[in-house]
C-alpha cells in the first residue's frame, strides 16, 4: 500500500495526478496533513475519495509514504510510520542521519542507497541543471558554468501562489497587498531577496539548490559546479534557468543540441520558439532552447532551460517508489 500525506498540497496533487494513470495509484491512500480538513471529499483517478485523518492507523501497513505536506506533518509521519519507506518532497528530513538525496532521472545505472534510507527528492532546478551539465560534460568537456535561476511562487506551496495572485489583483485594483510569504512586492517585480519579515529568506532556497546540485553532480559525471544566483520571479509555476557554459574548445550550437536531445530533455532547436513556463506547465521532463554562442567568448554558449518544478519532483518521487516496490 502507498500513502500520501498532504494530498491537497500542490506537490501532493502532482503525485495524485501522475499516479491516476499508474497501477501504483490503485493502492494509494490519501491522508490529510496537519491543518487540512479531515474527511474532505476529493477525487483520485476520477473516482471520489475521502481524506483520511493523520493518525497511526492511517499509515499502518503502508509500504511507501509520500510526504508532501508541511514540515510538521513530515516530522510526525516519521514517528508514526517507522516501518515504511519515506519519500520526502518537503526537504524537512534532509538533515536526518538516514537521509539520502534522490533523483532517479539523473542517477547512474546501478545506483543504490541503504535499505533504511529516508529518500529526499532533490530540488527541481538542481535536477534540471545536473542533467544538462552531466550530459554536456560527458561529450564536450566543461571548464566553467554559471546559472541564473528564476524561482516560481509555487515553491512556497499554495500560500505562495495565492499571495502572488492577491498582490497582482491588489495592484490592478489599487488595494493593499498581502506580504506574509515574501514580505515584499513580487507582483510585476523581481526579487533578489525577500523582506526581513518573510517566512524564510531566499538565500535558504539558493543554498538548498546549491547543496542538491553539488551532490547530484558528484554521482553523475562530475561536471564542474556552476556559480549560482537565485532570483524570485513573479510567475506561478515553473523554473526558468539561464545557463552559461564554457567548454574546453569551441562547440557548435548544433552539437550542443544534438548532445542534449534525448529523454527527458526536449530540445527546441534553432528556428523554434524557446521554451517558456506556460508551455511547460504540467509537462514531463524539461525543455532546453534559445541556445546561442557567447559573442564575447568563442568557447562559451548560453542555454535557456524551463522545467515544471512540481511535476519533475513528483516524477522522481514516483520513480523512487517504483524502485522500492
Amino acid at each position: 500500500m502507498l500513502a500520501l500525506v498532504g494530498s491537497e498540497s500542490l506537490a501532493g496533487r502532482e503525485i495524485r495526478d501522475l499516479l491516476s494513470g499508474n497501477t501504483l495509484g490503485q493502492d494509494l491512500k490519501l491522508i490529510a496533513a496537519l491543518g487540512e480538513e479531515v474527511g474532505k471529499l476529493t477525487e483520485q483517478g476520477g473516482e471520489p475519495a475521502v481524506l483520511a485523518p493523520f493518525e497511526e492507523s492511517s499509515v499502518e501497513g503502508a509500504d511507501v509514504v509520500f510526504l508532501a505536506g508541511s514540515a510538521e506533518s513530515t516530522e510526525k509521519a516519521r514517528k508514526l510510520a517507522p516501518q515504511a519507506h519515506l519519500i520526502d518532497l518537503t526537504h524537512a528530513l534532509e538533515e536526518t542521519p538516514h537521509a539520502r538525496l534522490r533523483a532517479p532521472m539523473i542517477e547512474p545505472a546501478g545506483y543504490s542507497v541503504p535499505a533504511k534510507s529516508v529518500h529526499v527528492i532533490a530540488n527541481g532546478a538542481a535536477i534540471a541543471l545536473a542533467l544538462v551539465l552531466a550530459r554536456l560534460h560527458a561529450v564536450h568537456k566543461i571548464t566553467r558554468a554559471l546559472a541564473n535561476i528564476f524561482e516560481p511562487a509555487s515553491e512556497h506551496g499554495t500560500a505562495g501562489v495565492e499571495e502572488l495572485q492577491q498582490q497582482t489583483i491588489g495592484l490592478l485594483s489599487f488595494k493593499g497587498q498581502p506580504k506574509a510569504i515574501f514580505d515584499a512586492q513580487l507582483a510585476f517585480n523581481m526579487l533578489a531577496r525577500y523582506g526581513d519579515e518573510a517566512l524564510a529568506p531566499l538565500e535558504d532556497s539558493e543554498l538548498r539548490i546549491e547543496r542538491h546540485l553539488a551532490s547530484l553532480l558528484t554521482s553523475a559525471g562530475h561536471a564542474p559546479m556552476p556559480s549560482l544566483r537565485l532570483i524570485q520571479a513573479p510567475v506561478f509555476h515553473g523554473y526558468g534557468i539561464s545557463l552559461w557554459v564554457e567548454f574546453a574548445s569551441h562547440v557548435q550550437v548544433a552539437a550542443i543540441e544534438q548532445t542534449l536531445e534525448d529523454e527527458p530533455i526536449d530540445v527546441r532547436i534553432a528556428g523554434m520558439d524557446p521554451p517558456n513556463a506556460v508551455g511547460m506547465a504540467g509537462q514531463s521532463g524539461m525543455s532546453v532552447g534559445g541556445i546561442v554562442p557567447d559573442r564575447n567568448n568563442a568557447q562559451a554558449a548560453w542555454l535557456w532551460i524551463v522545467v515544471d518544478n512540481l511535476r519533475i519532483q513528483a516524477e522522481n518521487a514516483i520513480a523512487v517508489a517504483q524502485e522500492l516496490l
